[in-house]
């Protein structure tokens, strides 16, 4: 699913092979949770399928433009031999090094059990922030059987939601002065 709007504040990378997976819906519900409100843009990786791989792709292009420019994004992954999927790696590949994410970003990763709990740091994390993201906190990791659980991201959200809606308050006033005065 791609929806397009001109400016994006919250977006949405899921780098699940399979469509319509629980790893999309854990992301969204993380970007709900910490935007109050729905993400601008989501983009399930698997609709793009082959075009990933296509560097002159136009539509591609311009999403890669639009999450870069986003103010919170939130990456999502299946775990896969402790690492994120090689369709998300992939189409991470196409943002600049340093400049390529400039806002606030969350590794999210899902997996069967507990003993990849730290995949999110070690893997995503790292990758995002060589990006040019800043990354509020740890990484979240949770099991995919309990992705509809909202227990299951309770504690972590509790964690970054403040720094995340300081980050975004503080981003939203500086870039709409007027309305922060309202």
């Amino acid at each position: 699913m791609v929806s397009l709007h001109p400016e994006t504040d919250i977006a949405v990378i899921v780098g699940n092979p399979k469509p319509a997976s629980r790893t999309l819906a854990a992301a969204t519900h993380v970007a709900r949770e910490l935007a109050g409100a729905e993400p601008d843009l989501v983009v399930d990786l698997a609709d793009l399928g082959p075009r990933v791989l296509d560097w002159s792709d136009p539509e591609v292009t311009a999403l890669v433009a639009r999450i870069g420019a986003a103010r919170l994004v939130i990456v999502a992954s299946p775990t896969f031999k402790g690492t994120c999927s090689g369709l998300l790696k992939v189409f991470l590949d196409r943002f600049a090094g340093g400049t390529g994410l400039r806002g606030l970003a969350v590794p999210l990763l899902l997996g069967a059990s507990p003993a990849h709990a730290l995949a999110p740091e070690l893997s995503l994390r790292p990758v995002l922030t060589e990006l040019g993201a800043t990354v509020p906190g740890r990484g979240l990791y949770v099991i995919d059987r309990d992705h509809d659980k909202p227990g299951s991201y309770a504690a972590w959200l509790a964690s970054a939601r403040p720094f995340v809606s300081a980050v975004l308050g503080a981003t939203a006033a500086a870039t709409h002065p007027s309305e922060a005065l309202a």
